[in-house]
């Protein structure tokens, strides 16, 4: 009697710059008898070459990667490759990134303190098609959509724009606005009018109460 033929594992591109990040998923997705892991990028730039050759079925990305963050990377997938699923899996607040993560294109955005079940999970329900975040994230965005509101009761730092919040972050971590421009590829002009916008969004004064308010964040997101 002709043995039934195997069932093709779904590939999965790990992104994430941590090593050992990287390799606990895959030995966690490795382990299910329908997930594979085809191949782990340690910043975007990898990642944009692994999809284009390797071709997987999803994307698992991190939203703090070196000089281009998991959302951009996201932006440029989805504009490369618009049918490729991707999940988001961060240690970062979901009620911050998760809208933006799925403005960009990703279809999921689960937190790495989740147990594994459920990133397990979270990974087979994006690659059927569906959407997938926390109940309390899930119901936060419906009641948005409901009220037709933006959530201005939420945290002043949800009215910075994608790249601005990105900026945000690494004055946080201590870096000039020379050093800013350098890592994103931009000009110190440009990063200099993120600053302006940043302190008028957030009614800070001057660019003492940018650092300090930026390093108190991170220091709370553990970055």
């Amino acid at each position: 009697m002709p043995s039934k033929p195997t069932k093709k594992k779904s590939r999965v591109l790990v992104v994430d710059d941590h090593p050992i990040i990287r390799r606990g998923l895959a030995d966690l997705i490795n382990q299910e008898v329908d997930l594979d892991v085809c191949g782990e990028a340690t910043d975007a730039h990898e990642a944009l070459e692994m999809v284009a050759r390797l071709k997987p079925d999803i994307a698992l990305v991190d939203i703090s990667l070196k000089e281009l963050s998991g959302i951009e990377l996201i932006k440029h997938l989805k504009a490369r490759n618009s049918k490729l699923p991707m999940l988001v899996l961060s240690m970062h607040d979901e009620t911050l990134y998760a809208e933006r993560a799925l403005r960009a294109g990703a279809r999921g955005y689960v937190m790495k303190q989740e147990p594994p079940e459920t990133v397990i999970g979270a990974i087979r329900k994006v690659l059927s098609g569906e959407i997938f975040v926390s109940e309390k994230m899930s119901s936060r965005l419906i009641s948005r959509m409901a009220d037709g509101s933006t959530d201005a009761t939420g945290s002043p730092l949800e009215r910075l724009s994608d790249r601005e919040l990105e900026v945000f972050q690494l004055i946080g971590q201590g870096l000039r606005t020379r050093q800013i421009a350098e890592r994103l590829c931009l000009s110190i002009k440009t990063i200099e009018s993120y600053r302006e916008h940043i302190k008028h969004k957030l009614d800070l004064q001057n660019s003492t109460e940018l650092f300090q308010h930026a390093l108190q964040w991170v220091q709370n997101q553990g970055q």
